[in-house]
């Protein structure tokens, strides 16, 4: 059995019915939808027409929300239906960023993920969902998939459809029936800041989708004349979690790597200061994440009820299994066991790695962001780590209260800035590779243009570009050796990669998904 949906384009009237057929059935709160109805208006006056399409989750047999939600509260039942449970979920919004399709809201009275599941607690009992019964055109057909006689079956087999987004390989069951292009492809409509029968609500928790009127992939006398607004799921805190994290994981990276090649010796003050603050910053990242949640009185669940398929349940081991390393060698320093701290430099340093790369297979299955799709991020994030590494030994080696020998500051902050130079190169080479190689979709293509041109463009040029990453790179090579432009580099630094990682993080949940 698979239940799945068709649309019947050629009859929906776009009366509503079914957005208030699932409003009332589902209980859902006023700003949020299940189910919703998209106009479009195409041509010119006065050889125009309206298009409608009925919009909802679209129950994929591969469902990325299923696979990236760390305590199940995503799941996918035998019959085909996507369902959720609102007592598990931790509000993490993570199946939002994997949902292609804008199908997934925070309920705003409950603090939990929520969307269509299929009127399940109908169809268990063999009634159809409400927003089929109510349809006065029957427009909507739903059913079993597999059963060749039924309606929905036959449909599929005799007329061409269409689903959205089929590049994303998330195989949806909700199929549309004379589908047009405008209304389908969420970036091909004008959006104005009015609709016909509302004001478009910026007032959501992030602004919302964006839509630049000067879009390339906006068709000509397109324009959505009505549709709903969806949050952009995370904050401030996510770009701010990537930061501290690169800092965390890459503070005890470089001198380990200078100790390699002979450049430094072991040092007690050095690997006191380093480790403090690869745990403050790993602890940091913790409470960012924690802050993020909607729910964090139930943040342990991701440990003690994890999804094992999740990064981001695995990326909450590896920070525990980082954070007891670091523990236990800032100890071994603090009390003076060399014997520990030796031992344990290169495990610690491994694991920090994955700690700063394992945010590229999160990203990874935020189906939804294609901008985050990029292959280069688990080396961008290395680079980063060690950026932040070789910021953190400059400034530890200048900093006047730590007991560091004279030749030991010395030879620190000397490779501290060659490790900042070449990783500041390799970061702007970076970023102008996955801003400027070809990409394979629409989705990546407009949020590289809200990055460059858009409404990030000023701190994306201007922070990250100029101020964190072209002027330290001239204070490293043009202004004389000294720990002051050592520290003065690195702070410039660590500021553009925070400026960055918010032009990432944002650009990328800013396109239209609907």
């Amino acid at each position: 059995m698979r239940y799945g949906f068709v649309i019947d384009n050629r009859k929906c009237i776009g009366c509503h019915a079914c957005t208030v057929a699932c409003k009332t059935e589902n209980h859902v709160p006023l700003t949020v939808n299940r189910t919703w109805v998209k106009y479009v208006e195409k041509g010119q006056f006065p050889n125009t027409r309206r298009v409608f399409q009925v919009t909802r989750c679209n129950h994929c047999e591969n469902p990325p929300c299923v696979t990236i939600c760390p305590v199940t509260a995503m799941y996918q039942r035998k019959d085909g239906i996507v369902d959720f449970s609102s007592e598990r979920c931790i509000g993490c919004k993570a199946c939002m960023q994997a949902c292609p399709y804008d199908s997934i809201y925070i309920d705003p009275d409950e603090g939990t993920a929520a969307k269509c599941h299929f009127c399940a607690h109908r169809t268990e009992v063999g009634l159809e969902p409400s927003c089929v019964v109510v349809c006065p055109e029957h427009a909507i057909i739903a059913g079993d998939l597999d059963q060749c006689d039924g309606e929905i079956a036959q449909l599929l087999a005799r007329e061409t459809v269409r689903v959205r987004k089929p590049e994303q390989n998330t195989r949806p069951k909700l199929y549309y029936i004379d589908a047009d292009e405008s209304a389908i492809v969420p970036t091909a409509a004008r959006h104005e800041p009015s609709y016909m029968f509302s004001q478009r609500n910026e007032a959501l928790h992030g602004g919302g989708a964006i839509y630049p009127t000067d879009s390339p992939l906006l068709q000509k006398n397109a324009l959505a004349a009505y549709d709903v607004s969806h949050a952009r799921p995370w904050g401030w805190q996510v770009p701010a979690y990537c930061w501290t994290k690169s800092i965390g994981s890459g503070a005890l990276a470089v001198p380990a790597i200078a100790m390699a090649f002979g450049r430094l010796s072991t040092d007690r003050s050095r690997d006191v200061t380093l480790s403090s603050i690869a745990l403050l910053f790993t602890f940091l990242t913790t409470v960012l994440l924690v802050w993020d949640l909607d729910h964090k009185e139930r943040f342990l669940r991701v440990v003690f009820k994890p999804q094992s398929k999740s990064w981001l349940a695995r990326g909450a081991f590896i920070l525990i299994a980082y954070s007891t390393l670091c523990g236990i060698f800032w100890l071994g320093a603090v009390t003076g066991y060399s014997s520990v701290t030796s031992v344990l430099l290169w495990p610690t340093v491994i694991v920090g790695f994955l700690a700063a790369i394992y945010t590229a297979f999160l990203f990874g299955q935020c189906e939804g962001r294609d901008l985050w799709q990029t292959p280069l991020l688990s080396i961008h994030l290395i680079v980063q780590a060690l950026l932040c590494g070789a910021a953190a030994l400059a400034c530890a080696s200048a900093f006047p209260g730590v007991d560091i020998s004279g030749a030991q500051a010395f030879s620190a902050q000397g490779f501290a800035r060659e490790v900042l130079a070449l990783c500041l190169g390799l970061h702007l080479l970076m970023v102008a590779a996955e801003l400027a190689l070809p990409h394979p979709s629409d989705n990546a293509r407009y949020a590289v243009r809200l990055m460059t041109r858009g409404p990030f463009s000023l701190a994306f040029w201007v922070g990250a570009v100029v101020v964190g990453g072209l002027l330290p790179l001239a204070i490293l090579f043009v202004a004389p050796y000294g720990a002051g432009n050592s520290g003065a580099a690195s702070i410039l630094a660590l500021l553009g990669l925070l400026i960055f990682e918010w032009c990432f993080v944002m650009a990328g949940q800013s396109v239209p998904n609907s």
